[in-house]
């Protein structure tokens, strides 16, 4: 069946599928490891317990839905449906789209930002929303984002980037990385790290000398994360400051 001829998919095809596929005791596990806890960054999120494999499935089954029965998956209580919600888009950002179309969804993504609340919410979708729309465009948002009080809006900021990271473009992420070094929370010393470390596995020159100029004062997160993919010779110097 071609896609011409299969039904619309709505958010509620959606949800009574994810419901089928619920489990009590995956989504004990996701509380605990999303940090769900008070005071955790994950606060309050709730789970329906449905492993990734498992969404990326219905994915593809529900490859007809429109972008507005996606708001109310991207809304929903459940961090699931978001995921649901985010990873579609993804995929569609994935593909060649007309200019009018991807800014379409850029625009719905930054309008519905407050519900892209994980790290893997942010991670699966932001290279491919906002980092592929702003690939030629002005990039003054990523800017706006990283100054936010929220973290999620920082890492999309910083996430964004490993788009123009495989484009051979580091400049933005470099500028980015530079404000987390000052952040206070951890996760983004991990995000900035791993997009540190993507361009030194493309052109390790290039950022070099930011690791020198820093390494002895940025966070040690940052720092190990930036490093992973040098030798151990290599890895113990930046750690002693003296590379």
């Amino acid at each position: 069946m071609t896609i011409a001829s299969q039904p619309i998919a709505t958010a509620k095809d959606v949800r009574e599928a994810l419901r089928g596929k619920a489990d009590p005791a995956t989504a004990q596990h996701a509380q605990r490891f999303f940090k769900t806890a008070p005071g955790e960054y994950g606060e309050g999120d709730m789970f329906l317990g449905i492993r990734v494999p498992e969404i990326r499935k219905l994915l593809r089954r529900f490859r007809t839905i429109k972008l507005p029965a996606l708001r109310p998956l991207l809304r929903s209580k459940y961090h699931e449906e978001r995921l649901f919600a985010v990873l579609m888009l993804a995929g569609w950002c994935s593909k060649s789209l007309p200019d009018d179309r991807r800014q379409a969804i850029y625009d719905f993504y930054l309008a519905n930002k407050q519900w892209v609340n994980n790290w893997d919410l942010v991670d699966g979708s932001a290279p491919y929303v906002v980092g592929r729309y702003l690939r030629q465009r002005d990039r003054a948002i990523l800017y706006q984002l990283i100054a936010s009080a929220v973290l999620w809006d920082r890492r999309i900021a910083v996430l964004a980037t490993y788009d123009f990271i495989k484009e051979g473009d580091f400049a933005d992420t470099l500028k980015l990385a530079r404000r987390c070094l000052t952040d206070e929370h951890d996760l983004m010393h991990k995000a900035a790290g791993w997009m540190l470390r993507e361009i030194g596995k493309r052109d390790q020159a290039a950022v070099e000398p930011f690791l020198v100029e820093h390494c002895r004062t940025m966070p040690r997160t940052l720092l190990r994360y930036s490093i992973e993919h040098l030798d151990k010779g290599r890895r113990a110097a930046f750690l002693r400051g003296q590379p």
